[in-house]
This record gives structure tokens, C-alpha cells and sequence, in this order.
């Protein structure tokens, strides 16, 4: 399996080519949004307010990085579980919203989210808070500096290793590896 390079804005063209199980690497700009942020933009939107960035053809990458240490540009930026953040995807879905990266499983309601909105759903892999941290080549405070780790910035990113795991065929990585190896498992019994 070749590894599919994607630079951003991340178009409907390149995602619908994209499948559950692809090893993607992403390079260009994406945001960071957890909970905190992604809660305020719903209540914002409720309130009739625009968001302090547009998310047509967007990614946001659920991570809170810790502070650089002396000549690093950012610090640890593992991501975070991805399921904290499904009661707002939808929502955002509708915005144009077009990536996220995240680790975990998704709910139903963002799966089916993600084949209507035309969006994709990446994993990073957990643990590798460090590593991840090197594809970061600069980082931009853009809103809500009041939630700290958890404001949105603008990162720009070379060569961020990714996995589809929701595509917008509407499959499931996990799903699909899970039952890889539970046959595989009982052919070997």
C-alpha cells in the first residue's frame, strides 16, 4: 500500500478518492480545535455569530500541544480522542468542514455526517505525541487564547502521517481491521 501525499486546502476531489485504510501524508495548513473550542463555536453559530475561521475545505486536528521547549516550534502534539468532539462534527460538517484527525472511533451520526458533507475522518497515531510534533513547522494563535492548550492554531504541517479510517463510501477502518483479524484469527483455530 503506497502512501498518498495531499497538501491542503483539502478539496471534495481529493477526499472522495480517498478510502478507509489509505495511508496518507499531509502536508500545509490545518487548525487545532478540542472540546473547549469546538463547543464555542456551536454556541456561537446558535447565537447567529460567524466563526473566527472559515472551515470550507478545512482540517481540524484534535490536539491541545504542550508549550515548546527552547528551540522546538511546538511541544508534544498527540492527538486527542476523537469522540469528545462528535455532538459539534455535524454542525461543522455542514460548514464545509472537510477533514479531522483525531484518534478512536466516531459515532454513527458523524459517520453518516461525513458521507453527506463529502468530508473524511484521519487517525494519528496515539502515543507519538513527539514524532507527530516534528512534521509542525510553524504554529499562529488564531482564536480563543482564553482556553489555552485548547485555543485554535493554525499549524503548518510537512509530511504528517495519517490513516483514513472514515471515508465518504461510508467505511470504516476499524471496523474493517477488527474483522480482518477476528477471521483471521478463527482460521487458525
Amino acid at each position: 500500500m503506497a502512501r498518498i501525499h495531499i497538501h491542503t486546502p483539502l478539496t471534495e476531489e481529493v477526499v472522495v478518492r480517498l478510502r478507509a485504510g489509505d495511508r496518507v501524508l499531509l502536508s500545509g495548513k490545518l487548525y487545532t480545535a478540542r472540546d473547549a473550542a469546538h463547543r464555542r463555536m456551536v454556541e456561537a453559530l446558535e447565537r447567529g455569530e460567524p466563526l473566527p475561521i472559515s472551515l470550507q475545505d478545512e482540517i481540524i486536528y484534535y490536539v491541545g500541544p504542550t508549550p515548546p521547549k527552547p528551540g522546538q516550534v511546538i511541544g508534544s502534539a498527540g492527538p486527542t480522542t476523537s469522540g469528545r468532539m462528535d455532538r459539534y462534527t455535524p454542525r461543522l460538517l455542514q460548514l464545509g468542514l472537510r477533514g479531522m484527525i483525531g484518534k478512536g472511533k466516531r459515532n454513527d451520526e458523524v459517520k453518516a455526517a461525513l458521507q453527506v458533507y463529502r468530508a473524511v475522518y484521519f487517525a494519528a497515531v496515539g502515543g507519538a505525541a513527539a514524532l507527530l510534533a516534528k512534521c509542525v513547522r510553524s504554529v499562529h494563535l488564531v482564536a480563543y487564547e482564553d482556553l489555552g492548550t485548547e485555543a485554535i492554531r493554525r499549524l503548518e504541517v510537512e509530511n504528517m502521517p495519517l490513516v483514513v479510517i472514515n471515508d465518504v463510501h461510508g467505511n470504516d477502518w476499524y471496523e474493517r481491521s477488527w474483522q480482518y483479524y477476528m477471521d483471521s484469527s478463527t482460521a487458525h483455530s
